[in-house]
């Protein structure tokens, strides 16, 4: 047993060296290149190797069989169906595909990226008004591995004023680095983006957060893609509504949502850290709902 655990230290230090002791901010410009460069023969080899380290890499479900690039293998659309929207009233649904984090009560303004390892809202999102919106209230981190669905959706009715951009770091986003450095997301580059919720008085912030590999966040509502190369303005204004379910945009490789919801919603059931959750798929639950057969329908 001990020299199991010794093993699987070793085993972890070794995955935190090799992907965050190294020259993150070239190696993420690096792949944003090469994965734009079209030569669908390149792209089956690149991709034959991409599975040598993730297995669970499925294209079945994709809407294209053959890929001209990597990038287009990364952001591919889904055949249709293949993600139903929970249409109940009053669901927030997840926006992504992904693997649940840390996820529960905000502590008044404290949320957690791993046991033992705490962050301040503030920390995260500049704005005060929204840090104090989201005052003891719920917090899900969703985090999308590499071989997994890239794109992001809209997890409410809602409309989308402004998306703030915050440049960072590009740390491994992973379990082993979520472990040893301390207020990661916060260190992060990361998109800000408060949803205003059609016909309820709550409302939902979705926090896109890039990583190593992560070449660039792409929002359809913006003339520009958010990466390292961006030099614009940190406050985007734009105007849009989105139903839920409408995609909002994509990453360019695996990364992390972290949604944040005012007090008037509690987890679904099923929500906790290491659940698999499909974009669609119930994630919050208004708290008002609470005759018997609502909550036949939702839990």
């Amino acid at each position: 047993m001990a020299t199991a655990l010794h093993q699987l230290s070793q085993q972890e230090q070794l995955n935190f060296l090799l992907t965050n002791r190294i020259p993150r901010r070239a190696l993420t410009r690096f792949m944003g290149w090469y994965s734009r460069l079209e030569s669908p023969a390149l792209t089956r080899l690149s991709i034959a190797v991409w599975k040598q380290f993730a297995s669970d890499l499925d294209l079945s479900e994709s809407e294209q069989q053959e890929f001209n690039s990597l990038h287009a293998c990364f952001t591919r659309q889904l055949k249709a169906g293949m993600r139903p929207i929970d249409p109940r009233a009053k669901i927030v649904v997840s926006p992504c595909d992904a693997i649940v984090g840390e996820c529960g009560v905000i502590e008044g303004t404290q949320v957690f990226q791993a046991k033992g390892f705490p962050y301040e809202i503030g920390d995260l999102i500049p704005d005060r008004r929204l840090q104090e919106e989201y005052r003891n209230g719920r917090y899900v981190t969703l985090r999308l591995k590499s071989s997994m669905y890239h794109r992001f959706h809209a997890p409410v009715d809602c409309t989308v004023q402004q998306v703030d951009y915050i440049s960072g770091d590009t740390w491994n986003v992973n379990p082993v680095a979520l472990k040893r450095v301390e207020k990661l997301y916060c260190r992060n580059e990361r998109a800000v983006v408060p949803l205003r919720e059609l016909g309820t008085s709550g409302s939902i912030c979705l926090i896109p957060v890039a990583a190593i590999l992560v070449a660039s966040m792409r929002f359809h509502c913006l003339p520009e893609d958010l990466d390292l190369q961006y030099r614009g303005p940190n406050r985007i204004p734009c105007s849009v509504r989105y139903a839920k379910g409408e995609e909002m945009g994509y990453f360019q490789h695996g990364s992390t949502i972290i949604v944040f919801a005012t007090s008037n919603y509690a987890l679904s059931s099923g929500i906790e850290s290491g659940a698999v959750i499909r974009m669609g798929q119930a994630l919050l639950i208004d708290a008002a709902i609470t005759t018997p057969s609502a909550e036949h329908a939702v839990f």
